[in-house]
């Protein structure tokens, strides 16, 4: 063999051990999603499997009760990176929501957009409830109670001077509670299909409902972060039809120390591979750097924001490190 071709094999392969050993040797970035059952979990799995793959980046994936616990977790540095809703991170940032106990949690910035949740309400056909007002004095099962939806459902019933017994836990386990008949529906939103209400719609006969334009006028005056969504007809079997609802836009996000390269590295890296993402679900359609608009408050890491304007992407003035 040439010398000199051997030579370049043997760089080459020197170089590529090099990284392996780099990669290795790099402590593994957490990235709290929530509970298996909902969308966080398979979209945190992708997220983590293509900054593994096409990055110098390690990332683990770790389950969570959602949103709520990934900013604790977060701004306290027990996680590197955490997905959340907008609605959750207002609370966060101003100290408002119950869960927070008073305390503003201003330690956390946005790296990328993810998606719309739009929330939805399922029950059993034979349980004959097909409205949110049916559920008055019935038991809901709502999600983790650090969720989204475990964090919101409770207000939205107050806000409508409604009382429900409300339940908590994953979405795998409202599922199977609203089966046995322990529960008599399952309020919930995600990434769109919700792989616990396609499961459920697949098996046996169901309600999907959601609220009144009067009530949806009514959820919104209170709580302003919410904004009208459509969950479209034949996403599910049996949803005949378009249900407006409430939607919540989700962010990444990362605590304001992360190093700047690795916060754009991540935010590149997401953005410009989304039809990997896609594979994994179909909600990560709407994980694109145009919606990175979608975010009005939460600071960006400088990180994120260089690659934002890199690109020429437009940011709401609100969402700008002060």
């Amino acid at each position: 063999m040439n010398r000199g071709r051997f030579g370049s094999i043997v760089l080459f392969a020197a170089l590529l051990l090099g990284n392996v050993a780099l990669a290795q040797a790099q402590p593994a970035l957490t990235l709290g999603t929530a509970s298996l059952g909902g969308t966080y979990n398979v979209y945190g799995e992708a997220i983590a499997r293509v900054l593994n793959e096409r990055t110098r980046l390690r990332v683990e994936a770790q389950q969570t009760q959602g949103p709520s616990q990934n900013i604790v977790m977060v701004d306290e540095k027990k996680l590197d990176l955490g997905m959340v809703t907008l609605g959750v991170a207002r609370q966060a940032m101003t100290g408002t929501g119950a869960w927070t106990k008073g305390r503003r949690f201003d330690n956390i910035r946005a790296l990328f957009p993810m998606y719309d949740t739009p929330m939805q309400c399922l029950s059993l056909a034979k349980s004959g409830i097909s409205s949110f007002r049916q559920l008055e004095g019935k038991a809901v099962g709502v999600g983790p109670k650090a969720g989204t939806t475990g964090t919101y459902f409770p207000q939205i019933f107050e806000t409508l001077g409604m009382t429900a017994q409300v339940r908590f836990g994953t979405s795998a386990d409202m599922a199977n509670q609203l089966n046995d008949g322990v529960i008599d529906a399952f309020c919930f939103g995600a990434g769109i299909p919700i792989p616990a209400f396609a499961e459920l719609d697949a098996a046996q006969a169901v309600n999907f409902f959601t609220w009144t334009d009067a009530d949806l006028a009514t959820i919104r005056k209170a709580m302003p972060e919410f904004s009208l969504s459509t969950i479209p007809k034949g996403l599910y079997r049996q949803q005949a039809a378009d249900q407006k609802t409430l939607g919540l836009f989700n962010f990444a996000i990362a605590h304001k120390d992360m190093g700047d390269d690795i916060a754009y590295l991540i935010t590149r890296t997401v953005l410009e591979n989304n039809a990997a993402l896609v594979k994994a679900h179909p909600a990560a359609r709407e994980t694109v750097a145009a919606n990175a608009s979608r975010d009005t408050f939460l600071p960006f890491h400088p990180g994120a924001l260089r690659y934002y304007r890199d690109k020429g992407i437009k940011l709401d003035p609100g969402a700008l490190p002060k």
